[in-house]
């Protein structure tokens, strides 16, 4: 479940994994995007942590709402307006329970409301979804996280930029897919998903 601690530990171990790997996830986007995911994704992650260390948080809801507002603010194109969507919707189901599968349903919900994609459009969608099932089947595992982030690959992108592009989207991983595939691994490793 989340607790105050262990969503402060993976939101931070996030931002560290954004900053890592800026480079890489830019890389992804560029043959199929802008070519900014990465560049931007680690503007908002060096704001998030800034954010997340000037406060004392008292609970989880208060902590996903700052990563919402920080991203929202910090992070252009569209993964700031996704990201800050799913973290709001989560900071909103987590005043009513701690358990993870209905707040990150939550934010599942969120990002499709926002960006109107459905599984198999080649999005982060790609990989909110199934993570979502194996969470309440209580079978999350980086295995799956990594099968689900490598299962955009093949995929002809149907959302987005990388839809202009048609069947040449076809054989690139989806950087929105991968950067999500590491916001779960850090809950993974923080502890949000044992029982």
């Amino acid at each position: 479940m989340f607790t105050v601690d262990n969503t402060l530990t993976a939101l931070k171990a996030f931002a560290s994994e954004l900053q890592e790997h800026k480079a890489y996830l830019s890389d992804l986007d560029t043959p199929i995007g802008d070519g900014d995911h990465g560049f931007n994704m680690s503007r908002g992650a060096v704001a998030l942590e800034e954010a997340l260390n000037e406060e004392n948080f008292e609970n989880v809801s208060d902590i996903f709402k700052t990563a919402a507002k920080t991203f929202m603010s910090q992070i252009g194109g569209a993964s700031g307006p996704l990201y800050g969507t799913a973290m709001l919707e989560m900071a909103k189901a987590s005043q009513e329970t701690a358990e993870p599968a209905p707040i990150i349903e939550a934010g599942l919900k969120g990002i499709q409301k926002r960006g109107q994609a459905i599984t198999g459009d080649k999005t982060m969608i790609d990989v909110w979804e199934p993570v979502v099932e194996a969470i309440q089947k209580q079978e999350i595992s980086e295995a799956l996280i990594d099968e689900a982030v490598q299962a955009t690959e093949p995929l002809r992108a149907k959302k987005g930029r990388a839809s202009y592009l048609g069947d040449r989207s076809v054989g690139h991983i989806d950087p929105g897919a991968m950067s999500s595939g590491y916001l779960f691994k850090v809950m993974l490793k923080a502890g949000v998903f044992d029982e």
